[in-house]
């Protein structure tokens, strides 16, 4: 079995934001059981922010629900040619102006070190717009609302990534 990304991180949100038993978790994140437990009594991974493995691409909703049912099923990565459906559907669900001006809005305030060619090329956008929510000028800035771009479908999180490992290169570490 593939062990997910960021094995503690995955942990700590299943622990936090699903009704799964230890075991199930430290199954899937091949963990040892008291380690989850720990987790979930705060002794251990308390600065360790939870990484959510269905924004990533590593578990769908429906396969928590299951296993959160069935106390004896175990969680199972999604698959390659899976993951690359799922990516597919994303893609094809257009995107509403208010949805990708909140993305910009949030790819603006969560990472400043994304330079505006990045921005443009990430949401297909202009550099007058991402400069007018910026300077909050933007003629419809009273209703943009910040928006993971990733969780509405905007972008994947691999091409988040991507630019985010681009910008840290590029910014000189001081």
């Amino acid at each position: 079995m593939k062990r997910p990304l960021m094995p503690k991180a995955t942990a700590v949100w299943l622990v936090e934001n699903t009704a799964l038993t230890f075991d199930q978790i430290a199954t899937f994140c091949q963990m040892h059981p008291l380690e989850v437990q720990a987790i979930a009594d705060g002794e251990t991974a308390a600065r360790i922010m939870g990484f959510n493995p269905i924004i990533n691409g590593q578990l769908t909703a429906e396969e928590i629900a299951r296993c959160e049912k069935d106390p004896k099923a175990q969680l199972q990565l999604i698959q390659r040619e899976e993951l690359e459906k799922l990516k597919n559907a994303k893609r094809s669900t257009p995107a509403t102006k208010s949805a990708r001006l909140g993305a910009i809005a949030w790819l603006i305030q969560t990472h400043p070190e994304l330079s505006d060619a990045q921005i443009v090329k990430l949401m297909h956008t202009t550099r007058a717009v991402i400069n007018g929510i910026r300077m909050k000028t933007h003629k419809d800035i009273e209703s943009i609302r910040a928006l993971h771009p990733v969780e509405n479908g905007l972008l994947t999180n691999e091409e988040l990534n991507n630019a985010l490992a681009v910008a840290v290169k590029i910014i000189p570490i001081k």
